[in-house]
């Protein structure tokens, strides 16, 4: 009995790292369900690509392939790919823009500086480059 509660003890301690990634790769479910009010259009997609080469590009890259990050800056993600770490609907993007991602906020929040309908026509310009 012993022998059995170790071995699944052990199997525990060894699944328990992939138990996290799983969650974190689930996005946001309430901010799923949001849905962009911005037709894309070719407009909002210039509007969206002026604010994306203000205040993500530094981090993003300009052309939103992602970063290795430095000293002062940490890595940051490719956002022309179909999957994202937190979400890739429309409003789980939204989300991350306006709200940050926590806990540490490598991702700040730019709901600050962008309004609502800035920040989802930053989403139309990111979907606009997405990877066929």
């Amino acid at each position: 009995m012993r022998e059995l509660f170790v071995r699944a003890l052990f199997v525990g301690l060894l699944l328990a790292p992939f138990a996290g990634l799983r969650v974190a790769a689930q996005g946001n479910p309430d901010a799923a369900k949001l849905q962009n009010p911005v037709p894309s259009s070719p407009e909002s997609i210039a509007a969206g690509k002026q604010a994306y080469t203000r205040y993500c590009a530094n981090c993003h890259g300009l052309n939103a392939e992602g970063s290795p990050g430095n000293d002062l800056t940490p890595e940051a993600p490719d956002l022309t790919d179909k999957q994202w770490k937190h979400g890739s609907t429309d409003g789980e993007i939204f989300n991350s823009i306006k709200n940050g991602i926590g806990p540490e906020f490598n991702m700040g929040a730019f709901g600050d500086q962008l309004k609502d309908e800035d920040v989802w026509k930053v989403v139309n310009y990111l979907r606009s480059l997405a990877k066929k």
